[in-house]
């Protein structure tokens, strides 16, 4: 009996189906964890760089966090044998489209992040689940049945008190989040119309180019500042959690349907409001943790709904609406 070959640590990485794995979870389940994971990194990476608004600017954070992740990357390209140049032009299309969306993000969401509390925008980047799910219904022609709909909806109406629209906390800076929601949505299409052969790392590493070369142009026109050790430390350590965030947030996209594993994007508010409490000394509000309470219970509903129909209906992920 011949033994099939060993997987690729890609194909692990990017959730491609297999025996093994579809026997310990779904690909929805996975998506789920991956999404979960990528959102505290991502979270925690925010709070790293606001922690150093008031130290230095936007572009110079900016340059010296991705100059630190494309070196990174690039070492684990390497190691990972994933430098693939050659790829179809389809491919290099839907990569160019998702790193212009990955630029744009990055400075509308952080240049909204260095002027708000960081639970707020990220309270605002919590109508990204809804935003993705719908273009994926609308652009990619993904089914989304009503009990999904509704859970996502109810979703964004727990938004909609954390954001508390006309209120005192919601300035300018809070359409920047809006228009970052708009770019992100435009990234996680982007990468879930890429053929399988795109390695996840070699797609972090493009974007994180991005990114860079976006700081690199804007720091032409600031003045620099100098960096104390802590400045440095703190930088240091949102490139790391950054690069998780890319390598999670990518995997997460190319598993399961947008559909189930948007939603999961929620987690990142829960870590947010911890963080904004512990580090910035920034109280929610009653509307704000009300809201919260939604938009996490809406989440873990999802996942809950996913369990039980496959226990009870033995059902494919495919076939769960």
């Amino acid at each position: 009996m011949s033994v099939p070959p060993a997987q690729s640590l890609w194909q692990r990485s990017s959730g491609a189906d297999t025996s093994l794995g579809m026997a310990v979870m779904s690909d929805n389940i996975r998506g789920a964890l991956l999404m979960t994971g990528g959102m505290f990194a991502f979270t925690v990476n925010d709070a790293f760089m606001k922690s150093v608004s008031d130290q230095i600017p936007l572009f110079q954070a900016v340059l010296i966090r991705g100059t630190g992740a494309i070196i990174c990357l690039t070492l684990m390209c390497r190691a990972m044998n994933q430098l693939h140049f050659n790829l179809p032009r389809r491919d290099w299309g839907l990569i160019l489209l998702r790193t212009l969306g990955e630029v744009g993000g990055t400075y509308f969401f952080l240049t909204a992040l260095f002027h708000m509390p960081i639970a707020n925008v990220s309270a605002i980047l919590q109508a990204l689940p809804l935003a993705v799910s719908l273009a994926a219904t609308l652009f990619l022609g993904e089914a989304l049945g009503w009990r999904r709909f509704a859970a996502i909806g109810i979703g964004f109406v727990g938004v909609v008190f954390i954001i508390q629209p006309g209120g005192a906390d919601f300035s300018g800076y809070s359409i920047y989040a809006l228009i970052s929601v708009a770019c992100i949505t435009l990234r996680d299409l982007a990468v879930r119309r890429m053929s399988v052969q795109v390695p996840v790392v070699f797609v972090a590493l493009i974007a994180a180019i991005g990114v860079t070369t976006l700081g690199a142009v804007g720091s032409l026109f600031i003045t620099w500042q100098t960096m104390s050790p802590t400045s440095l430390l703190q930088i240091g350590c949102a490139t790391i959690f950054l690069i998780f965030g890319y390598l999670f947030s990518v995997s997460a996209m190319r598993s399961g349907e947008i559909s189930f594993v948007a939603p999961f994007r929620y987690t990142s508010l829960l870590v947010a409001l911890i963080l904004g409490i512990l580090v910035f000394d920034e109280w929610p509000n009653a509307l704000t943790l009300f809201g919260g309470a939604i938009v996490v219970a809406t989440g873990l509903f999802t996942l809950w709904r996913e369990r039980r129909l496959r226990i009870r209906h033995n059902l494919s992920p495919d076939r769960i609406r």
